[in-house]
């Protein structure tokens, strides 16, 4: 047998196996990428699924989570804007467990109007709760309760809009400093079972109405107490009344970090701070499981001012950032967490 045959016959069992080694590396590069495809692909699933567990025992553990209403204020929905700006466990109302501040909410808030009296925080909160309740409230939220509320502005397009009744069928009417309800109850109801207010917004409340403080500065926690005892605080940064008639047990604070969350979380630092409706409406979302919002907003024509002057004034002319306060409602609005009923 020649050379050339002898080499063929030694070459030609092997030329399959040259063939075969290079497909079968591309075979396994293939199998390992699709095998860490997959893995990836269950690793997000289980990353997403946990997520969502977590959003929703965290609102179930804290505030009741899915209620009895037919849409309620905490249910998980398809967007996650809602719950990157909701936080369920934040302090709404202020208690002696609670009033320890840290210091960057001390810093913010205490920043807001510079007092002239050096006084000691932590004495007036001591001071607070020898006067008022110091308990915990609504924390009874839970898949078997409905509980609805109104958040009426002041706004003049309630006038002529036969709100009342509708207003006074909910659970809480939460009212914003002075608005009244007499001579106008066609309009927007009699009923009020909180009145949100600061020292130079006072008004009286009846004996059934939470009187609920919303303090920008020390001194607004120190006029409350005085107030109701001493009655010698008679000006703030203007002359304020010196007393209101008011229920001391159903007396209420707001807390300070809730306004610095509302600053933060709501309105991305929008402005210098929130406006009191505002602040009221996200009160709302924090104590109801339905929000329905009357007197926010201008009159059909375009003007802005209250239904009990003539006064007019402009949302976005503050230091309340009433732009963004007005977008993030109607996302609110959009996202079906409350609904706004404009008068017109």
């Amino acid at each position: 047998m020649s050379a050339a045959k002898q080499q063929m016959r030694i070459l030609t069992p092997r030329q399959p196996v040259e063939i075969m080694v290079p497909f079968t590396k591309q075979r396994s590069s293939y199998i390992t990428a699709l095998f860490t495809f997959g893995i990836i692909f269950l690793f997000m699933l289980f990353q997403n699924a946990v997520i969502y567990t977590f959003l929703k025992t965290s609102v179930d553990s804290t505030r009741g989570g899915l209620c009895a209403c037919d849409k309620c204020v905490t249910d998980l929905n398809d967007t996650d804007w809602f719950f990157m700006r909701f936080n369920p466990t934040v302090p709404f109302l202020l208690n002696r467990r609670n009033g320890v501040l840290r210091s960057d909410v001390y810093r913010w808030w205490t920043g807001l109007q510079t007092e002239t009296n050096k006084v000691t925080y932590t004495d007036v909160v001591d001071t607070l709760f020898s006067v008022f309740p110091d308990e915990e409230h609504y924390s009874d939220a839970g898949p078997d309760r409905c509980r609805t509320c109104a958040v009426v502005g002041n706004s003049g397009n309630l006038l002529r809009s036969h709100y009342g009744p509708i207003i006074d069928l909910h659970d809480f009417v939460i009212r914003i400093n002075k608005g009244p309800t007499e001579g106008y109850e066609k309009d927007v109801g009699s009923k009020t079972t909180h009145r949100i207010l600061y020292p130079e917004s006072a008004v009286d409340v009846d004996n059934s109405t939470h009187l609920v403080l919303l303090p920008f500065k020390i001194k607004d926690m120190r006029w409350l107490i005085s107030a109701f005892t001493t009655k010698h605080i008679t000006r703030t940064y203007i002359r304020v009344r010196p007393t209101v008639n008011a229920n001391r047990d159903k007396v209420m604070i707001i807390h300070p970090e809730f306004i610095k969350y509302v600053y933060e979380s709501w309105l991305q630092k929008h402005g210098r701070y929130p406006s009191t409706g505002f602040i009221t409406l996200i009160f709302a979302l924090h104590i109801c499981d339905q929000v329905d919002v009357f007197g926010f907003g201008a009159k059909s024509d375009g003007n802005w001012h209250h239904y009990f002057d003539t006064s007019l004034t402009h949302f976005s002319r503050s230091s309340h950032g009433g732009d963004f306060e007005n977008k993030t409602m109607n996302e609110l609005l959009l996202l079906n967490k409350i609904s706004i009923h404009k008068g017109w």
